[in-house]
């Protein structure tokens, strides 16, 4: 009788057999799948990229998309060295390879000059004006204009072209500014002018001519980005005699016809007087 338990030479013919046909089948699964993966990638399938610089959007994109690449704006800068609305970089780089689908992605020369929101600069000394405006991109002028203040090297308006620019307002980067500075206080008595009715701008304006500068600034709503203010008090009252250099302290409110019916009221109580 035959012993059980151990294979014979058919058994072992057949087992080499399949693990011979799995190592087979594992080949052939592998160069399938590598051919399909340098097809599926398009290995080895490269193009010199052109170079777009200098075109606008409208010309890169089809020179592109004849080598089989896609363009992709992510970015804008400004320059005033080359057109408006063309493409200033790119990357990959002109002359560099890519593979066939790939972004180009490029960075545009915006149209318009970026803006920033001038801060608040009042009662800063002039030097830490200049760092902060150079800091945002301005320009700096190198004249300064001098009023009367009542504090010496400190900065009271900030002008271009002679308009006040408020805190707040946008300006483009690369604008060129002046500072507006204080020498301290005068010797002369001149009259307080009244500012009733005036923006904060204009009011400043006005006092600087008159050789005085606004003081304390008080809201009685809170302000609102884009809304426009109206003085309705001041302190001190229109015809005080003060000296050069000194202050004026104001109030605003976004309704004018609270600084209206102000006005209206001290005629009146002028009137009773008679």
């Amino acid at each position: 009788m035959a012993k059980r338990g151990k294979f014979t030479g058919s058994d072992l013919h057949f087992i080499g057999w399949n693990i011979a046909g799995a190592i087979l089948a594992g080949i052939v699964i592998l160069v399938v799948l590598l051919v399909w993966l340098r097809s599926y990638t398009q290995h080895g399938i490269e193009v010199e990229v052109e170079d777009v610089r200098g075109m606008v959007v409208a010309e890169a994109e089809p020179v592109l998309a004849a080598q089989g690449l896609r363009l992709t704006v992510v970015d804008s800068a400004y320059s005033d060295k080359v057109p408006f609305g063309t493409i200033v970089d790119q990357d990959p780089q002109p002359q560099s390879h890519a593979k066939h689908g790939r972004a180009v992605y490029v960075t545009i020369n915006a149209t318009t000059k970026r803006q920033i929101f001038m801060p608040d600069l009042h009662d800063m000394s002039y030097r830490q004006a200049e760092t902060t405006l150079r800091g945002l991109g301005l320009l700096v002028d190198t004249v300064y204009d001098y009023e009367p203040s009542a504090f010496r090297d400190l900065v009271l308006d900030v002008k271009v072209d002679t308009v006040s620019v408020l805190p707040g307002n946008k300006i483009p980067i690369g604008t060129t500014v002046r500072l507006v500075v204080g020498f301290g206080r005068g010797t002369e008595k001149v009259e307080v002018p009244s500012v009733i009715g005036l923006t904060l701008q204009d009011a400043r304006s006005l006092l600087l001519n008159s050789r005085l500068t606004i003081g304390a600034v008080h809201y009685d709503e809170q302000q609102e980005e884009g809304t426009v203010q109206y003085i309705y008090s001041q302190t001190p009252v229109a015809g005080t005699m003060l000296i050069e250099g000194e202050t004026v302290n104001v109030d605003l409110s976004e309704n004018i016809e609270k600084a209206a019916g102000i006005n209206h009221t001290n005629e009146q109580d002028d009137g009773d007087w008679f």
